[in-house]
Parts: C-alpha cells; structure tokens; sequence
C-alpha cells in the first residue's frame, strides 16, 4: 500500500472492486459521449457490453491491478500485465516489459491527478518487479488529449497503429 499526503491511498485490487471498476469505467463512456466522443469507448457501458463485465473480473484476477482510494472510496484503477494484450496489434517487446492494461478515474474525481498518481506507482511496480520499461497504448483520436496525458507522465510515443478505424499509440516509459 502507498499513502501520499493527499489523502490517496493506493492498494492492490481484488474481484470484489469489480462492482466499483464497472461503475468508473460506465461513467467513463458517458463522460466521454457527453463530450462527443463515442469513439474511443463506443456508447454502450462496459456492463451492458457482452463481456464487459467477464473483462473487469480478467483484469482483477489475470493481471496485477491497483485502486486508488480518497477516504476508502474507490476512486481510481490500473491494471498492470506483463505485456499487451493478445488480441491488440501491438507485438510483446523485445524485452522484459510491464503494460498498462486499464487506467481510468471515477470522475466525481476528476482533476485529482489519480491517474497521474497510478502512473507513479506503476513505474515504483515495474523497478521493484527489476523490469526497466513500462509501456501503454490509447486512443489517439480527438485532439491526441491522451497521449498528452502520458506524455506529461513520462512517456515517450512510439509506435501507431490502428485497430479498424480507432487509431492507437504506444507510448513507452523507461525506468532506471
């Protein structure tokens, strides 16, 4: 478990933060179709996806994931896994590795720098896990918001590719 000064706790996460990873990432989708995105996510919540909810539970008990709290409420998620996902067209690197599978913030939480918070703690994972690259990849649609967001955490783009017509980067992080 990491503190910091304010107020987040970040702790490892287990199946029963299902209920409350399918909640951020619901809300999520509606944010972004608020805004007029409904591409990156579509326009379905992920639990009324077929196999969204079969996808969170993977995500808690195949990978490593962790949840932000504020006052014990869970505010935040990422997921960790050892490489990209088998169904991306991103090929595995050529070394060891560590992947953000899923990041996503409650967005009653919004501006809280969670996201930039998981981050940190994904590179203090991979060093202690004696792993020298973090990597990630995103949507690169709208006006590249995202990828900037990882840019600003440390990431460098790499490598663009596209699944259909949602245009992807990975971004690669190197830790020393």
């Amino acid at each position: 478990m990491q503190d910091s000064t304010d107020g987040v706790r970040i702790r490892r996460g287990s199946p029963a933060d299902a209920p409350a990873v399918l909640k951020m990432l619901d809300a999520a989708v509606t944010w972004m179709n608020d805004r007029g995105n409904t591409e990156q996510w579509g326009t379905t919540p992920f639990s009324a996806k077929p196999g969204g909810a079969d996808l969170v539970d993977r995500y808690l008990t195949e990978n490593l994931p962790y949840i932000a709290e504020l006052d014990g409420t869970p505010a935040a998620t990422l997921v960790l896994d050892s490489g990209p996902s088998p169904r991306a067209p991103i090929a595995p690197a050529a070394e060891p590795e560590r992947y953000v599978r899923l990041l996503v913030t409650d967005r009653r939480f919004a501006g809280r720098r969670l996201g930039a918070a998981l981050l940190a703690h994904a590179v203090e994972e991979t060093r202690r896990a004696g792993v020298r690259l973090l990597r990630v990849d995103c949507w690169a649609g709208g006006g590249g918001e995202l990828v900037a967001f990882y840019e600003r955490n440390g990431f460098t783009p790499t490598d663009t590719f596209r699944a259909g017509s949602w245009p992807g980067q990975v971004l690669a992080r190197r830790v020393d």
